[in-house]
């Protein structure tokens, strides 16, 4: 007890003294780690590789570059490519008429033209009273679910990017959610839209603009030229298949029994516009579509045709809405983003250092290891399925994962053209996390409660491992009987 007092005193004259004392701040990791492999590795690729050209190593260096900053600083993704395409031309790699052409390159020109289709059908609301419509026909819930993944696929020829389909059809989910009145529904419907938006993007070259950069590594890699109606004649089953898995695994996970037999309620539909003429709308659209995909047989440029039917569609006296209102609904960011990377991706071929990470991929193994197709098939799927997790972007993992996995997998004999294929095709997948893809965050986090993280990482854990098993599948079975051989 004598001893107990100064004891007492003495420990509260130590946290007297710790809390006079300046804590250090802790330090993030991702940062820090990010700056020592930059320091490390880009000195390593310019002064390590001897077997490679000058312009082969800048290149290099800077998509590792872009890597490092878009997965371990997270860095926004159209800054980080802009800032390697400047450094590409400032080190000398590539001449400053290469990045100023890929600004003016048809598939930056094919999706704005196809951006300003997708503001003009959502500003007037034609796309949301077409949805509506059709859906309105089904007698039960089950059955709006499986009709509602059908119209959802469907969009993915007709509006470029997943954020502005995501857009387009919100209204009607809030319509449907609203109408239908019930929790276990609005949460299944809430998973449903992102789901088969994200999934069934690949059934349409211009579904997304990782597509349009897979099809221009193919072009100049494997000589494959891929136009709309091919790459649709590919993708179309494997999207459908995919969505239709998500969407039965939605109706027996999350919904009752009660709610898949529940009758329908009185769906609201958005009045027609008080201008402009929606069938002739319809029907540029439609002709654009047509000619996108019979573009072997007239021979018009598709880009061409898109910009003619824009100019067409976004129009007073067709649509009401006048050409400088629809192009605000193009995303420049992306735009910007999809040149940069295209310039990257360019400069990784001409200067030999895709070539040269396939020849290191084959010395890594010194010949004792030969994957056979099935395999190597495999492992792309399954690295190109899961890259969201690290890679946000869906352009960015094409971008990164195309040279990077695909290119060197393509060293043990499979074709790269197909190779490509499955990789950005894989990259589709983004619903594990509500941060993967924007649409998920928009169905996941508006005013009305839908859906929690817990209920994406419980449809994950069933739809990953059958969307890599039909991935394998379609790349073993399907796809060489058109054209992809593996």
């Amino acid at each position: 007890m004598l001893h107990s007092v100064p004891q007492a005193r003495a420990a509260e004259l130590q946290d007297a003294g710790e809390r006079r004392a300046w804590p250090l701040p802790p330090v993030p990791p991702g940062p820090v780690i990010g700056l020592l492999l930059l320091l490390v590795g880009i000195p390593a690729i310019l002064y390590g590789l001897d077997g490679l050209s000058i312009e082969g190593r800048l290149s290099l260096s800077v998509f590792a570059g872009a890597l490092v900053a878009w997965v371990v600083l997270e860095l926004p993704d159209m800054p980080v490519a802009l800032a390697g395409a400047l450094a590409l031309v400032v080190s000398g790699a590539v001449q400053e008429e290469a990045f100023f052409a890929t600004l003016g390159n048809e598939i930056v020109w094919l999706l704005i033209a196809a951006f300003v289709m997708a503001s003009v059908l959502r500003t007037t609301g034609i796309a949301e009273r077409l949805a509506t419509t059709v859906l309105a026909r089904c007698g039960t819930v089950s059955g709006l679910f499986w009709s509602a993944t059908i119209v959802i696929a469907l969009t993915a020829f007709v509006i470029p990017s997943t954020s502005a389909r995501a857009a387009i059809l919100m209204p009607v989910f809030l319509g449907l959610s609203g109408a239908i009145d019930r929790p276990g529904v609005t949460r299944g419907l809430a998973l449903l839209f992102p789901s088969v938006i994200l999934l069934s993007a690949c059934a349409s070259l211009t579904g997304a603009g990782a597509h349009l950069i897979a099809a221009d590594f193919m072009k100049r890699i494997g000589g494959t030229e891929i136009g709309f109606a091919h790459w649709a004649l590919l993708g179309t089953p494997f999207a459908l298949v995919t969505s239709f898995l998500a969407c039965g695994l939605i109706l027996l996970l999350f919904l009752s029994a009660e709610d898949r037999r529940a009758a329908l309620g009185t769906l609201p539909a958005r009045p027609p516009s008080s201008s402009g003429n929606g069938a002739a709308v319809l029907a540029i659209v439609g002709a654009a579509v047509l000619l996108w995909a019979t573009s072997a047989l007239h021979g018009q440029n598709m880009a061409v045709v898109a910009l003619t039917a824009a100019m067409l569609a976004a129009s007073k006296p067709v649509s009401g809405i006048s050409l400088k209102e629809a192009l605000k609904g193009v995303e420049w960011n992306l735009l910007l983003f999809l040149a940069a990377t295209l310039l990257i991706g360019e400069a990784l071929l001409t200067s030999g250092a895709a070539n040269h990470l396939a020849g290191l991929a084959l010395s890594a193994l010194d010949g004792r290891l030969a994957p056979a197709p099935w395999a190597v098939a495999a492992i792309a799927a399954l690295i190109s399925s899961l890259a969201h997790i690290l890679i946000t972007s869906r352009t960015a993992r094409a971008s990164v994962l195309i040279p990077a996995i695909g290119l060197p997998l393509a060293a043990f004999g499979t074709d790269p053209s197909t190779l490509i294929f499955i990789v950005t095709v894989g990259s589709g997948f983004c619903q594990t996390l509500m941060v993967s893809a924007k649409p998920v965050v928009l169905f996941g986090s508006g005013e009305t409660p839908t859906f929690s993280q817990a209920d994406l990482l419980r449809l994950a854990a069933f739809l990953l491992p059958l969307f890599i098993a039909a991935l394998v599948l379609f790349s073993l079975f399907v796809w060489p009987h058109l054209g992809l051989p593996l």
